[in-house]
C-alpha cells in the first residue's frame, strides 16, 4: 500500500530549517544575545511560587496584561502577548500575507521573516545593508511604492547593528500608506529608541517586543506585539486563545517589577560594550558601531582559525561566514569575565 501526503507546496519547496545548536549548557554563551547573568531574583520567586493547580489550569491574561502594559506604557488593548518574539513575527503573516504577495526585508538580517514567508508562500524582495552595514534608506522608500503587504525592520538591526534614526523610521512610516510596518525592537533597550510612541499617529505602524534580552526570560518564551487598539484588534483574530504559558506570565510581571534589576543590566551591559570595542579595536579587529546588546566583529583572515580555538575552549559566538564573509562574527556582550576569556585566546593567537 503506498500512501502521499498533501504537503504544501510551499513547504516542500523551502531549505529546512536548521535548529539552534544544542548543548550550549555550561560554556560561554555570546551566541545567541541572552542575558548571560540570567533573570532577576523576583522571576525567580514567582516561578517557584506557582503550585499544583495553577499549572493545571489554562492561563488567565487580563491581569498580568494590564502590568505589562504599564511596562511599556500602553492601554492593555493596545498589547498582545505572544509565545516568544518569533510569534510576534509569525503573526503578521497570518494577518496579512496571502500565498504569492511580497513583503520587504533588508539583509543581512532575522532569519523568521524570510522563513515565515517562504512558508506562507509568499515573494520576498530583499535589500542589501552596504558593506559598511548602512541601511539602504532610499531604496526602501522607493520599494514601498510597490504597496508590499508588510515591511519588517529590525531597529537596531541583527547581525549588522545597524540602528536608523528617528527621523527616517518616521519618513519610512509616511511612505508606506499600503503597507504594515513591523518595527522589530528585540534589542531597543540598549538602543534607547522605540517607535511605541507614535502607535496613535501611525495605524500602519506595529511594534514586536521580545523579553529574551534585557529580561532574561528566553527559555520561557515571551514576546509581544503592540499598535494603535483598532490596528491590533486585526491582528488579534490571527491569534489562538491561550498563546502564552503561565510560567512565561508569572515572571514576567515579576520581572518588569524589578525594574531596577533590568536597567542596571542595560548600562552594564553599554559600558561593557563600548570597553569590549575598544578592546577589539586595539588587537586589530573591525568593530562596527553597535546599539545593541552584541558586537559585529570582522577579524579578517584569522577569524576561522580564532574561531575554531574558541569552540575547542568552550567558548561560543555567531560566526557570520554564510552571509558576510569567513572573518566575521556576532558577539554577544557578555560579562566582564566571559568577554576577558574571549580576549585572552584572541591574545594566544597574535
Amino acid at each position: 500500500m503506498r500512501f502521499r501526503l498533501p504537503v504544501r507546496e510551499a513547504i516542500l519547496k523551502r531549505q529546512t530549517y536548521e535548529a539552534p545548536a544544542e548543548g550550549r549548557w555550561g560554556k560561554v554563551r555570546l551566541d545567541f544575545n541572552e542575558n548571560t547573568t540570567g533573570c532577576g531574583k523576583a522571576a525567580l520567586r514567582a516561578l517557584r511560587g506557582l503550585n499544583a493547580k495553577q499549572l493545571a489550569m489554562y492561563p488567565e491574561y487580563e491581569a498580568p496584561t494590564k502590568v505589562l502594559a504599564r511596562y511599556f506604557r500602553v492601554k492593555p488593548a493596545e498589547l498582545l502577548l505572544t509565545n516568544g518574539g518569533d510569534d510576534a513575527l509569525r503573526v503578521f503573516f497570518d494577518t496579512f500575507v496571502e500565498p504569492r504577495s511580497h513583503i520587504l526585508i533588508c539583509e543581512p538580517t532575522f532569519p523568521m521573516y524570510r522563513y515565515y514567508a517562504e512558508i506562507a508562500g509568499a515573494r520576498v524582495e530583499a535589500l542589501r545593508y552596504s558593506k559598511e552595514m548602512e541601511f539602504p534608506f532610499d531604496e526602501v522608500l522607493s520599494a514601498l511604492r510597490k504597496k508590499p503587504r508588510v515591511f519588517f525592520l529590525a531597529n537596531p538591526n541583527n547581525p549588522t547593528c545597524t540602528f536608523v534614526d528617528k527621523g527616517s523610521v518616521e519618513k519610512i512610516l509616511k511612505a508606506a500608506t499600503h503597507t504594515a510596518v513591523v518595527l522589530d525592537e528585540a534589542y531597543a533597550d540598549f538602543s534607547g529608541f522605540t517607535g511605541i510612541p507614535w502607535i496613535h499617529r501611525y495605524p500602519n505602524l506595529f511594534i514586536a517586543r521580545t523579553f529574551s534580552k534585557a529580561t532574561g526570560l528566553a527559555g520561557l518564551r515571551l514576546g509581544a506585539v503592540i499598535a494603535s487598539q483598532s490596528s491590533l484588534a486585526l491582528v488579534r483574530r490571527a491569534m489562538p486563545p491561550f498563546p502564552v504559558n503561565a510560567a512565561a506570565l508569572a515572571a514576567s510581571v515579576a520581572a518588569v517589577r524589578e525594574r531596577h534589576t533590568i536597567r542596571r543590566y542595560i548600562q552594564a551591559t553599554k559600558l561593557l560594550r563600548a570597553w569590549f570595542a575598544r578592546e577589539l579595536a586595539r588587537r586589530d579587529v573591525r568593530v562596527f558601531p553597535s546599539a545593541c546588546n552584541f558586537l559585529l566583529a570582522d577579524f579578517g583572515a584569522r577569524g576561522p582559525a580564532f574561531f575554531r580555538r574558541l569552540a575547542k575552549n568552550g567558548i561560543l559566538v555567531r560566526e557570520r561566514a554564510k552571509d558576510l564573509g569567513p572573518g566575521f562574527a556576532r558577539i554577544t556582550i557578555g560579562t566582564r569575565s566571559e568577554l576577558k576569556a574571549l580576549l585572552k585566546i584572541l591574545d594566544q593567537g597574535a
